[in-house]
């Protein structure tokens, strides 16, 4: 397929299906649920194509039904840290020397292995190992199909910027892969976030070190398998779940880490750009760091708005998911002549928001992804419960006697400052303060300067004037800014996601920016006419 004229077609995002009664999507699923939960997986360590199995071992638990193993994945240490490296830096070589076709010929064909006999076996495992409904599982698998075909195109895109020439000089750019290998370090809540962290440095020529969350580590496993089947070279991408601590240690001391693509915590986060700084003058390259973190996204209703459309934006934006979406509405904030009517309509939508196991398709929310983020979680609303500042308006009760659950809670803040107004939780709570809407630049302010973070926000409004006033002051406080939406869902290829701030470095994955950061471009210049006489003109005699 090597052919300077060949063009990838434009790529389309992948339709999600409904699953809804009687649809054979739905009946593939079930089958496919019952065989997932018959268990006994025994998911090993992939590096250099060969799987590892060290003995030591994790179970691979439900959320929303703890009482449930379905298998376990074994545990990568150094020694498999070292050896992940080693392979990646083995395979590099005949990796970057592979025409980009080519490369794009294997993401292309996961994308229809994905949308295909793998989509039935992704979702279920998305379901139950991170405890997603059915349409969210749906969601996060057509997101990972995107990337597998977007990224390709963003690519060809890329190679094709290039220089301008004049009639006795060629100039051109390469756009080489950087030099060494990257870490690629994926959260538990989006299967896709997984597939793209790993993919997107190893789609333009970059070997790599993938750590999974030990929370979704089925999905991801299958995921490792699918590269496989569409042809990707032993050695190119390396699946290593295990203690972060342990392989980081190894990954970061390395002279041959090139970059780190990373989604997860804040304070992670910053662990390992402290632990790459310590050993800044070991690295033979700058090493790239692509980063996004947390969020504390806000909903702002303004006075003319829908009060439908705020209420629905609300309930999806703060609870598809548990909220634990790093773009989940965590913050609202209703105008007082809206006040108690609007959030006593939000609580009673909130109370029948139902909850549970998502093998039941009647569910809009299952479990939280663990004990320490159900224990996290619930103290939060513990204190809410006693705190002058703060009023329980739905939900509040937590169970983790058969999953991790915690209802869909709505806080009224009585201080727009109050700690559930500011902190990052990730899990189903939204807090709501009630602005005076007389001064609305004060409203504005106090928006953007709430939280530390830069994600996701939106505004509700009908009146043009109140939209194009709220994007203006809001303009650093959001990386995805929605207009009578919900701040979550963005689609690859037409929201690139990404925020600033606290949350990260604002690559925008879904979009040719991330790819970029995975290339090292080298301008090259040809002399078609090279001089031959060492003196400039203006050197002759007058």
């Amino acid at each position: 397929m090597n052919n300077s004229l060949f063009r990838l077609p434009p790529a389309e995002n992948e339709p999600v299906r409904s699953y809804a009664p009687g649809s054979p999507e739905r009946l593939n699923l079930k089958a496919e649920l019952e065989r997932t939960l018959k268990g006994g997986f025994d998911l090993p360590i992939v590096i250099g194509g060969k799987e590892i199995r060290t003995g030591s071992t994790s179970a691979l638990i439900r959320p929303d039904a703890r009482g449930t193993v379905l298998g376990r994945y074994h545990l990568a240490g150094e020694t498999e840290a070292r050896a992940a490296v080693e392979a990646a830096l083995a395979a590099r070589r005949a990796w970057e020397g592979m025409p980009w076709e080519e490369r794009a010929a294997v993401f292309r064909r996961a994308a229809a292995l994905a949308a295909g006999e793998y989509r039935p076996r992704l979702v279920a495992a998305t379901m139950l190992g991170q405890s997603k409904t059915a349409q969210q599982a749906e969601i996060d698998v057509c997101e990972a199909i995107d990337f597998f075909r977007f990224n390709p195109v963003f690519m060809e895109s890329i190679y094709s910027l290039q220089s301008a020439s004049l009639a006795d000089e060629w100039n051109s750019v390469s756009y080489r892969p950087l030099e060494g290998f990257v870490y690629a370090v994926s959260p538990f809540n989006f299967t896709a976030i997984a597939a793209n962290l790993a993919s997107a440095p190893a789609m333009m020529g970059n070997v790599v070190v993938w750590k999974p969350a030990s929370t979704s580590v089925l999905s991801n496993y299958f995921l490792m398998r699918l590269y496989e089947e569409a042809g990707l070279p032993p050695g190119v991408i390396n699946f290593v779940p295990g203690k972060g601590s342990a392989i980081s240690g190894v990954v970061l001391a390395r002279p041959e880490l090139a970059g780190l693509h990373f989604t997860g915590s804040t304070e992670v986060f910053r662990q390992l750009w402290k632990g790459m700084a310590d050993h800044l003058p070991a690295y033979r390259t700058y090493p790239r760091i692509v980063g996004e973190t947390g969020g504390k996204n806000f909903i702002l209703v303004d006075p003319s708005a829908d009060p439908e459309v705020a209420l629905v934006a609300a309930a999806r934006g703060a609870f598809e998911y548990q909220g634990q979406k790093c773009s989940a509405a965590s913050r609202l904030y209703v105008p007082s002549s809206m006040g108690k009517v609007f959030l006593d309509k939000l609580a009673d939508l909130i109370k029948i928001l139902p909850m549970g196991e998502v093998t039941d398709f009647r569910n809009f929310a299952g479990a939280v992804i663990d004990e320490a983020s159900f224990d996290s979680i619930a103290a939060y609303i513990e204190r809410a419960k006693s705190s002058a500042k703060a009023r329980i308006l739905a939900g509040g009760r937590c169970d983790k006697s058969k999953g991790f659950f915690i209802e869909p809670t709505l806080i009224r803040a009585l201080d727009p400052h109050y700690e559930t107004m500011e902190v990052e939780l990730f899990g189903p709570v939204l807090s709501a303060y009630v602005y005076d809407d007389g001064d609305m630049e004060a409203a504005y302010r106090l928006v953007d300067s709430t939280s530390p973070y830069g994600l996701t926000g939106s505004v509700i409004a009908r009146d043009r004037g109140a939209i194009e006033a709220a994007s203006r002051a809001l303009s650093g406080a959001a990386g995805n800014f929605y207009v009578n939406d919900k701040p979550t869902g963005a689609v690859v290829g037409r929201q690139p996601f990404g925020g600033a701030r606290a949350t990260g470095t604002n690559d925008k994955a879904g979009g040719p920016l991330n790819l970029l950061r995975w290339a090292s471009p080298r301008a090259l210049k040809e002399n078609l006419d090279p001089p031959r006489d060492w003196r400039y003109p203006y050197m002759g005699e007058a």
